[in-house]
């Protein structure tokens, strides 16, 4: 054995946490992009309107959601909806609706 005591070190990202993102937008931004692309050249792919309505919308929802999600935290957007979407109070003195007593003896 050597005397050499020395610490062995490797090299570590250093944010282990950080989402993919691709030109800024996350994965899922990205998957709203293509799904806006898509759509919108199978109506507007055999006319003249092609190329404003197709890649415009798409170049135009791509900036707004760079812009907006800017110095955001990651997932952003699906939280937001979700706030949106929830209602505004929860009463803790409601009974449960959904609350079904146990029975023995297996399903009847």
């Amino acid at each position: 054995m050597s005397d050499d005591q020395t610490l062995l070190t490797s090299v570590v990202p250093r944010t282990l946490e950080t989402r993919s993102k691709i030109l800024g937008l996350e994965l899922s931004d990205v998957l709203i992009l293509f799904l806006n692309l898509s759509i919108q050249n199978l109506i507007f792919g055999g006319t003249q309107f092609k190329i404003p309505m197709v890649f415009g919308t798409s170049l135009a929802m791509a900036l707004v959601l760079f812009v907006f999600k800017r110095g955001k935290p990651d997932l952003f957007l699906q939280h937001y909806f979700q706030h949106l979407l929830l209602p505004s109070h929860f009463s803790g003195n409601e009974p449960d609706k959904n609350y079904r007593p146990f029975q023995r003896g297996g399903a009847q």
